[in-house]
């Protein structure tokens, strides 16, 4: 099989819905839409060996990440030591369970998932670089390139590394911190997860396993308005469009659904209005409680933010600030906004639609970065216990504060981006270019 499986295959771009040919692209380059520019798909320069030894050096930092002591706390003859595992364990001892869960899947569980999934997916496809494969590994790695893919979005290493230096700031003026070999692996294990994530190319992927079926009907040029196909956002297989009320891909059998914008609309706005609700008690409660000389006080999370500022710490009120209050704040907005000019259903330039879905990425890509203030609290709490002479302990806020974001991260999700590429009323739209393959090639 070619090292570019998915040479000349048409795609229906995920954010504006034309549907474009891929061209011959070199190891190195990548293809964007020519009408938005998302990319599509790309080839790394070594496309096999490149994220094998990645995937693999990553797999080793992990193990090494929790099978040694991550940090310690001394204040006054006591001590405290931790490891990532311990963190979570606290979390649950104090009537946090979910929030120990949380932390457990997407810093250590769902990462190592994804990265040893990525690491057999490669083999295999290097596999079938060299000869074909068996029906049988060829459906397991069908499944495993669905479940990848799911899991993704979900993955906050980076987050919670810089939620952890956010923590040893707000505690190194109050005692003694040192960091265990565990921390320096886990740095090194952040750096390889951001970098395994952005060599990963479904496209390119899915076509070492399964070749794209093509469909007489639907050509280079064709809109989600041409209402003659269903784009699959797992595959990037191009589905005919059935009276179906369950309908499946075609080629990785994961559902599809049709372009209905009323519909769409409606579950964003549930999802969105279902973390403002939860917004209000997740400013209102304490967000962690610190116990010192017996003394119990709480604070909210703009409480921490004038604490830090009053201590002298200003960067790290800043982050904390822009992370937990201005960014969730700025989400909500940006999202009640698009999804307002969405329902209009008007039309609109292309350079204001592009200007539009640049918000929209930017609101995906900063929702998760919220969740840093929960993972400060988490660290704190599983390192911060000295009994009555020192203690944190999470408050009622963390939770409402982690739905906050995870339902931000649905809701945007949820919207489909296509709605901000309407139709002009008079069906008299400027045609595209007849050379789109041409044009979606970019280095």
């Amino acid at each position: 099989m070619s090292i570019q499986p998915n040479s000349r295959q048409l795609i229906a771009c995920e954010e504006c819905g034309l549907v474009v040919r891929i061209p011959d692209i070199e190891q190195g380059q990548k293809a964007q839409c020519p009408r938005c520019e998302h990319s599509l798909t790309k080839i790394n320069a070594k496309p096999y060996q490149s994220i094998i030894a990645v995937s693999i050096a990553c797999l080793i930092m992990l193990v090494l990440s929790v099978s040694f002591p991550f940090m310690s706390f001394s204040v006054q003859g006591l001590s405290q030591q931790i490891t990532l595992m311990h963190a979570a364990e606290m979390l649950a001892e104090f009537h946090n369970a979910l929030l120990g869960a949380l932390l457990l899947a997407t810093v250590l569980v769902l990462p190592g998932i994804y990265i040893s999934l990525i690491l057999f997916l490669h083999l295999e496809a290097l596999k079938t670089h060299q000869r074909a494969l068996s029906k049988k590994r060829l459906r397991a790695a069908k499944v495993l390139c669905r479940i990848i893919f799911r899991v993704e979005p979900w993955l906050m290493v980076d987050v919670f590394l810089i939620g952890v230096l956010v923590s040893l700031i707000k505690i190194a003026a109050l005692a003694d911190v040192g960091m265990g070999h565990s921390f320096w692996a886990f740095c090194l294990y952040t750096v390889l997860v951001v970098k395994c994530i952005s060599m990963v190319d479904r496209s390119w992927l899915w076509g070492h396993f399964i070749p794209v079926i093509e469909l007489p009907d639907v050509k280079e040029g064709d809109t989600h308005h041409s209402h003659n196909h269903i784009g699959c956002h797992t595959c990037h297989q191009i589905n005919p469009l059935e009276d179906k009320k369950h309908q499946k891909c075609i080629r990785c059998h994961s559902p599809v659904h049709r372009y209905n914008p009323s519909d769409n609309l409606q579950k964003a706005w549930a999802l969105l209005f279902a973390s403002v609700i939860f917004y209000i008690p997740a400013n209102l409660y304490p967000m962690m409680y610190t116990v010192s000389l017996g003394k119990s006080e709480g604070s909210t999370i703009m409480e921490g933010v004038i604490l830090l500022w009053h201590l002298g710490s200003y960067p790290i009120a800043m982050v904390i600030f822009f992370a937990s209050v201005f960014i969730p704040m700025a989400k909500m907005f940006a999202l009640a906004w698009l999804y307002y000019n969405a329902q209009k259903t008007q039309y609109l330039p292309p350079e204001e639609s592009i200007s539009r879905l640049k918000i929209y990425r930017l609101t995906e890509f900063i929702g998760r970065w919220s969740m840093i203030d929960i993972f400060v609290v988490a660290i704190l709490v599983a390192l911060v216990q000295l009994h009555n002479l020192m203690a944190i302990y999470p408050g009622p806020a963390a939770l409402s504060f982690a739905a906050v974001v995870i339902l931000t991260m649905l809701s945007a999700m949820t919207f489909d981006s296509r709605l901000l590429w309407q139709q002009p009323h008079d069906d008299t739209q400027k045609p595209l270019t007849n050379n789109l393959t041409e044009k979606a090639k970019y280095e």
